[in-house]
């Protein structure tokens, strides 16, 4: 990891308590800061935090989205000092629910940032993390897809809000910030887990040990981080001496990946290697899925910066943790 070592610096983590932030939590603690993570707890747990046990740590449940939480949680946190930065995780992770009420990213995913930027502004924040997405570049098939690719057309609501997210973060850059990391993020896995491809499967297999039914016919492939490599990375492109204020920057492995039919048979061989895998029909497991990407990571890599684990190894590793996670 590389980050510089502060003393007394304040930087704020929305939705630190999740699966994400818990770790950027972890890390911004070893270097000194004073964290204050701001989550609503829908997805997220202070569990996730507590085996912390740090001082420096402040743990706020307020919901982003409104404005007067937002006001309460920064008229808190600016009571212990000026702040220094933020990282921003919070957002709605469970796509298909986005497909199938779109408030739930217009409000977790977009309200969020808005709201935090609005604060930001007033209050003279300068730094800007953003956790983004894969998903802002929609489905072009086998079209490699690299930061300056365009047009950008999202395919699910949590792409479109992310998007929206991204164009507001350059908005402000404009207007008042003077640094913007926009990180796009593959298929992240790991623990805490808290929803995925892997912790689906489990979580079937529990319920019933004999089949485990997949959604869509197996063949999607994609690329798979573990989440290790990706809080490494983002460190790695933060403390970065940049010449412009808004770095975009594609993070995953330098591989393609791997299909979702291999995961079900290692997970399956894992948990309950007697299992039947049933699958469904078509390439896209739920609607707004992106069923094959080709990710570039070019940018990152001229850094100097590469993944310790390549996609097989991610999925391997995290089917490891999340079955312990789960009594396995």
């Amino acid at each position: 990891m590389v980050y510089s070592e502060v003393n007394n610096i304040i930087s704020i983590v929305t939705g630190g308590c999740g699966f994400i932030g818990s770790h950027i939590v972890k890390d911004l603690l070893k270097s000194g800061r004073i964290v204050f993570v701001i989550d609503n707890l829908s997805l997220g747990s202070f569990f996730n935090l507590e085996r912390y046990e740090n001082n420096n740590l402040h743990i706020l449940q307020f919901d982003l989205s409104d404005r007067q939480h937002c006001i309460n949680a920064f008229n808190i946190i600016l009571e212990y000092g000026s702040i220094h930065d933020v990282w921003h995780l919070a957002a709605n992770s469970n796509i298909p629910a986005g497909v199938e009420n779109p408030d739930v990213d217009l409000k977790d995913t977009f309200l969020t940032t808005y709201e935090l930027l609005r604060l930001m502004k007033q209050y003279d924040v300068k730094t800007f993390h953003f956790a983004s997405s894969s998903a802002i570049y929609g489905d072009l098939g086998t079209v490699k897809l690299h930061e300056g690719i365009g047009p950008l057309l999202p395919i699910s609501n949590y792409g479109a809000m992310k998007l929206a997210s991204e164009a507001q973060a350059s908005a402000a850059a404009e207007s008042f910030l003077e640094r913007v990391n926009i990180f796009r993020f593959p298929n992240v896995v790991g623990t805490p887990a808290t929803h995925g491809v892997i912790l689906d499967f489990i979580n079937k297999l529990a319920s019933d040990s004999h089949e485990l039914h997949v959604l869509g016919d197996g063949t999607q492939q994609k690329a798979y981080l573990h989440v290790s490599d990706l809080v490494d990375a983002m460190f790695a492109i933060s403390s970065r001496k940049i010449d412009v204020k808004i770095d975009v920057v594609n993070i995953g492995p330098v591989d393609d990946g791997v299909t979702v039919r291999w995961i079900a048979e290692q997970v399956v061989a894992r948990i309950s290697p007697d299992a039947k895998i049933m699958y469904g029909k078509g390439n896209k497991g739920w609607v707004g899925d992106v069923p094959r990407f080709n990710y570039s990571t070019d940018r990152l890599q001229s850094y100097g910066w590469s993944p310790k684990l390549n996609s097989s190894e991610a999925v391997l590793r995290a089917i490891d943790e999340i079955a312990i996670q789960q009594g396995y």
